[in-house]
């Protein structure tokens, strides 16, 4: 098979699976247009907190470029860029439609290209790529991807399902063909039409926001019993139409993925007609939450001398984002209310955010 692909964005998601590919044995070209960025890849001076990276970034480098000309050598292209969340709930796709405008003056190729989204697009959006760059011999397909940050690589190589959103068949098939070269698991490959993809990206993640919004409501409910969250969140979790996964009390979810896409597919609802009143309520719940919290704290803890320690306020523990973190809200709520936060969590990178937020 062809084993020459280009990424256009490699920021950690993109990055992460460049490595992933070249270790497989791909030839790849990587492009970003942070100049400072591609120099720290190519002179080896960038150093990355994500797992693994700096490792594979010795024994698996590829080529790095701000050439999207010498992207659109390969055949295959895949594009992973930031698509941030709008005020409507939708995602800002300026970037991608902002490298499609500088393909397009590339002209019609005279080889069929794929280009392959690996970023989270808004239902439809795909299709109304794939019109714009139907006449330059372009072919979109949708493949996003179901990582954490804190565990990239390791969730790419490992993954469950791989999600295709194919043009057409032979798209379906080289998307397949690729991830088998380098995936160690044995993945379900759900192959659909590029919207069906995209629907069924929102509805993963937002069926795990319910999860964990219906565990913190059981567990908040068992603490006003008196009775031990754990152990019946556990009995929940041990019947096998529900599943122990993300089934235990904790803090709420956060981070760049789980609450845009709620709000999302709420928002992808409502154009349709449809009132998503699940997704909207998992979104409530996740706000009560963090206040039953703060209540209970402040009740078992009048003493507001005490230092109150918190081993991390990042997302989840092996990220380095506090994006909608719930931990982060739990300590600046405290901090409000006057007691004293002792954040170990020394990370550099981690602190630069924290100091923005305080």
């Amino acid at each position: 098979m062809n084993k020459n692909v280009s990424i256009i964005g490699i920021g950690k998601l993109g990055l992460c699976f460049g490595l992933n590919l070249t270790k497989a044995g791909f030839k790849v070209v990587g492009m970003d247009i942070r100049n400072d960025y591609i120099k720290s890849l190519q002179n080896k001076t960038f150093k990355s907190s994500e797992p693994n990276v700096d490792e594979y970034l010795k024994k698996y480098p590829f080529t790095y470029t701000t050439s999207i000309e010498e992207c659109l050598k390969n055949d295959i292209i895949f594009i992973v860029v930031a698509t941030p969340s709008t005020q409507d709930f939708k995602y800002d796709h300026s970037m991608i439609d902002n490298i499609c405008e500088q393909i397009i003056k590339f002209g019609r190729q005279d080889n069929r290209k794929d280009l392959i989204i690996n970023c989270t697009t808004f239902p439809g959006y795909c299709n109304v790529l794939q019109d714009k760059l139907k006449d330059y011999n372009y072919m979109v397909s949708y493949n996003p991807e179901f990582i954490a940050q804190g565990s990239i690589i390791k969730d790419q190589v490992y993954c469950d399902n791989v999600l295709i959103g194919q043009s057409d068949d032979y798209a379906g098939k080289l998307i397949r063909d690729i991830y088998n070269c380098f995936v160690l698991t044995d993945p379900v490959y759900n192959i659909m039409t590029p919207t069906e993809a995209e629907i069924t990206k929102l509805s993963v993640n937002c069926f795990l926001t319910t999860k964990i919004s219906f565990a913190n409501m059981i567990g908040d409910i068992a603490d006003r019993y008196h009775c031990n969250s754990m152990t019946i969140l556990k009995a929940i979790g041990t019947d096998s139409r529900i599943g122990s996964k993300y089934i235990m009390p904790g803090f709420g979810y956060g981070g760049p993925c789980f609450p845009r896409d709620n709000r999302a597919l709420a928002k992808c609802a409502e154009e349709v007609g449809i009132n998503a009143v699940i997704s909207m309520a998992t979104d409530e719940m996740n706000k009560l939450h963090l206040q039953y919290q703060v209540d209970w704290f402040v009740k078992n803890n009048p003493n507001k001398d005490t230092v109150v320690e918190l081993d991390y306020v990042t997302y989840n523990k092996h990220s380095t984002s506090v994006e909608e973190s719930q931990q982060l809200a739990f300590a600046l709520e405290l901090i409000k209310l006057g007691y004293k936060i002792l954040i170990k969590d020394q990370r550099p990178e981690v602190m630069e955010q924290i100091k923005n937020v305080i």
